[in-house]
């Protein structure tokens, strides 16, 4: 386990709940949930399918807000915020990867990576070049100018991490991001997400099933019926 202490933290919450309304009855699926996030950190979530994993990461993504406790992302209250100045806050600190990367499909590779500085209202060509600079980084320079269609699952993917890093975010919020890859291209996407957080500085907090993924991180926690605990450090 990293010494946090010597670390800034980047996101941290206290107390999170979360309760969901099935018919009739609620259903919690967080319970006390505290967890800090140093910068730089490379952190796994794991748990059992529906164990609230990917509720926990939109929660400190200020995309899904808690029933109960606080979120700071660089020492502000997500959910203190209003809806214009909670999404600044996400564009300029939070980087999102998915399972299915949610690239727009009548736009290149260039111009999906760009959106992220466009929507921040950095100049078109500032933008773009930015853009080109992370694909080139991730080894899709020469693809830069394809749809997804035309992109294979793995380009797809390291096409998605451009868009989370171009904004030099400090942590990257990553939901199952090898899920739907072949075991082969999963290692080599995982690969490149640990360089990236290394080579960026920027924080990495992977939810993921897979647990040969999550040993190979730093640190790992696990879900369980709504609580996190913290896993034994694995040895390098």
């Amino acid at each position: 386990m990293n010494d946090q202490s010597n670390q800034a933290v980047v996101i941290q919450c206290r107390g999170v709940g979360k309760v969901f309304r099935e018919g009739p009855r609620d259903v919690r699926v967080l319970d006390d949930v505290t967890l800090v996030i140093a910068q730089k950190e490379q952190l796994a979530i794991v748990g059992r399918s529906g164990s609230g994993k990917s509720t926990l990461l939109q929660i400190l993504g200020g995309l899904d807000r808690p029933t109960e406790g606080e979120v700071e992302v660089r020492g502000q209250a997500v959910y203190k915020l209003g809806a214009r100045d909670r999404g600044l806050l996400r564009n300029h600190a939070i980087g999102f990867i998915y399972q299915f990367h949610h690239l727009l499909p009548e736009f290149t590779a260039l111009e999906n990576v760009a959106m992220p500085l466009l929507i921040r209202k950095t100049a078109r060509r500032q933008a773009r070049a930015e853009a080109a600079r992370v694909l080139e980084r991730v080894g899709l320079a020469h693809r830069a100018e394809h749809k997804p269609g035309e992109l294979s699952g793995g380009e797809r993917q390291r096409t998605a991490i451009a868009r989370a890093l171009v904004t030099q975010p400090a942590c990257v919020l990553a939901d199952e991001p090898t899920g739907n890859l072949d075991r082969h291209t999963a290692d080599e996407v995982f690969a490149l997400l640990r360089e990236l957080n290394r080579d960026f500085g920027t924080s990495l907090v992977m939810v993921t099933h897979d647990m040969d993924l999550a040993r190979r991180m730093e640190r790992t926690v696990t879900i369980d019926d709504g609580r996190l605990h913290e896993a034994p450090a694995v040895p390098a």
